[in-house]
C-alpha cells in the first residue's frame, strides 16, 4: 500500500510539472506559525483539466515575499499573481497583502492557533477587492499532522457584494521523513458549490545556516459536478535568515 501511494503522489507531481504554469489562492492549507526573522519566497500555481472547455485549461500563478519581523505576525506580500483562462490571454489578476499571526505557543494547547487576514487589491477595472480572514488550525500526533483553515471573505467597493463567502481546507500527512511526506487534502468552496479531494506530498530540504527549501504537490479529483474534474496544485518555498 506505501508503495503504491507513493507512485500515485509522484505521478501526481509529473502532472503537475507537465501542467504549469498554474487560481492558486484557494489551493493551500496554511500553517499558524510565525519564526521571528525568517524571510521567505514562494510560488504557488494550480490548472484545471475538466470535461467542459470553458473550465478545462484554465491556471493561475503568483509570487510572494514574506517576512516575520516578530514572533507572532507574518506580513506577505503577492507582487504577482497572472491568470489564464481558455480562449483569453494571461492577465495580473491581483495584488494582495497577507498576514499571519501566530495566537498560541506551539504544543502548549490541545491545537495550535493562529488568524489569516488578508486584502485583495484586484487589477481589473470594475472589479470589488476582496478582504479575507479566519482562523488557522494544526494538531500533531506521533508523525501525523493535521490542518484546517476556516476563511471568511467580504468584498469590499463598489459593486461589492453584501454577502461574505466561506471557504475551508484541510489537510492530513504522515512525516515518514523530512524530504518526503504524503498526505491528503480536501478543498470546500461552498459559495461555488465545489468539493475537491485528493493524495498530496509534502517535503523539505534543508541547505546551509538553516535555510530551507520546501515543496509540496497535490492532484485534487472533484467530487461533485460543479468542481473541476481534476486540479493539479504545485508550492515551492525558500526559507532564509
Amino acid at each position: 500500500m506505501r508503495l503504491l501511494l507513493s507512485g500515485l503522489l509522484l505521478s501526481a507531481l509529473v502532472c503537475v510539472c507537465a501542467s504549469l504554469p498554474a487560481q492558486a489562492d484557494d489551493y493551500i492549507v496554511y500553517a499558524p506559525y510565525v519564526v521571528q526573522g525568517q524571510s521567505e519566497i514562494e510560488f504557488r500555481a494550480h490548472s484545471f483539466h475538466d470535461g467542459d472547455p470553458a473550465v478545462s485549461g484554465e491556471y493561475q500563478y503568483l509570487f510572494s515575499f514574506a517576512h516575520a519581523f516578530t514572533d507572532w505576525w507574518k506580513p506577505e506580500v503577492y507582487f504577482a499573481e497572472y491568470q489564464r483562462s481558455p480562449g483569453a490571454g494571461q492577465y495580473l489578476k491581483v495584488r494582495e497583502f497577507e498576514n499571519t499571526f501566530q495566537l498560541t505557543p506551539a504544543g502548549e494547547y490541545w491545537a495550535d492557533v493562529g488568524f489569516l487576514a488578508s486584502y485583495e487589491y484586484k487589477t481589473q477595472a470594475g472589479q470589488p477587492n476582496v478582504l479575507e480572514f479566519g482562523p488557522l488550525f494544526e494538531k500533531r500526533t506521533g508523525r501525523y499532522i493535521h490542518r484546517l483553515n476556516l476563511i471568511w471573505e467580504k468584498e469590499i467597493g463598489g459593486g461589492a457584494a453584501r454577502s461574505y463567502e466561506f471557504r475551508s481546507a484541510y489537510s492530513l500527512s504522515y512525516q515518514w521523513r523530512q524530504w518526503f511526506a504524503p498526505g491528503v487534502e480536501i478543498y470546500a468552496l461552498p459559495h461555488g458549490n465545489a468539493y475537491q479531494l485528493g493524495p498530496a506530498f509534502y517535503g523539505e530540504l534543508a541547505s546551509v545556516r538553516g535555510n530551507e527549501f520546501g515543496y509540496s504537490a497535490a492532484l485534487l479529483a472533484g467530487i461533485n459536478r460543479q468542481a473541476p474534474d481534476l486540479t493539479f496544485v504545485l508550492r515551492l518555498e525558500y526559507e532564509f535568515f
